[in-house]
């Protein structure tokens, strides 16, 4: 009998920023037909929430940042799973520039991501998913039927950030300044994340997006 007999199928895709995660994992989920979790917008959301109370981040505490997150839910959409802030829909809210220059703040708070990690983990109770984001087929999945981490070249994530910010290529001196963001963004997260032991590489520099696509939804159905 197979370990993952009468379990809900949990595919975790990880890996470096700007390597195409959650896009991959929305449209991994759709063509699988289950829904997608992005737990990097639950952080978003715990971020809006302390916002909210209007102090400068610089004055934050981890206990008043999981004060706040007690206003986020987590639920089942269509599609996906959303966050809800007291209840409400928020996805324009978390997305904003405000949430943007202070969530890495709160992904770095430990109990935080223990929140987090445990409110993903539950919408697996009775629900197939594509989650992606931080320490997913590690600290929260560690027995997902398919684990996957993505990675590109520095400088070919840093030209998908630039064209999906603004919609053309960048210039050499663009490309220049987010490489360099990218690398240093590489070098703080590998102290905080790791690959799965068992997760499969994929490395989409120089394939498209539908093809890498293709690659995790063909894997995913051979462990169905």
């Amino acid at each position: 009998m197979s370990p993952f007999e009468g379990t809900p199928l949990v595919v975790t895709i990880d890996g470096p920023a700007a390597s195409g995660k959650s896009s991959t994992a929305r449209q991994v989920a759709t063509r699988l037909g289950v829904r997608h979790v992005d737990s990097g917008s639950l952080y978003r959301a715990v971020t809006a929430a302390r916002l909210q109370l209007g102090d400068p981040s610089e004055l934050w505490t981890e206990r008043s940042v999981l004060e706040a997150a007690q206003r986020v839910t987590l639920v089942p959409g269509e599609t996906t799973f959303e966050p809800r802030l007291d209840g409400a829909e928020c996805e324009s809210e978390i997305r904003g520039e405000a949430v943007t220059g202070v969530v890495s703040l709160v992904a770095q708070m430990t109990h935080v991501r223990a929140w987090v990690n445990a409110t993903v983990r539950a919408t697996s109770a009775a629900h197939e998913i594509v989650v992606d984001g931080r320490d997913m087929g590690t600290a929260v999945f560690p027995d997902a039927r398919l684990k996957v981490w993505l990675v590109a070249a520095p400088e070919e994530r840093a030209r998908r950030r630039v064209l999906q910010r603004t919609g053309r290529e960048p210039t050499a001196v663009e490309l220049a300044a987010e490489t360099a963001e990218l690398e240093a963004r590489d070098r703080h997260d590998r102290e905080q994340t790791q690959p799965a032991p068992d997760a499969v590489w994929i490395d989409t520099t120089g394939i498209s997006q539908d093809e890498q696509v293709g690659q995790v939804v063909a894997l995913a159905e051979e462990r169905r």
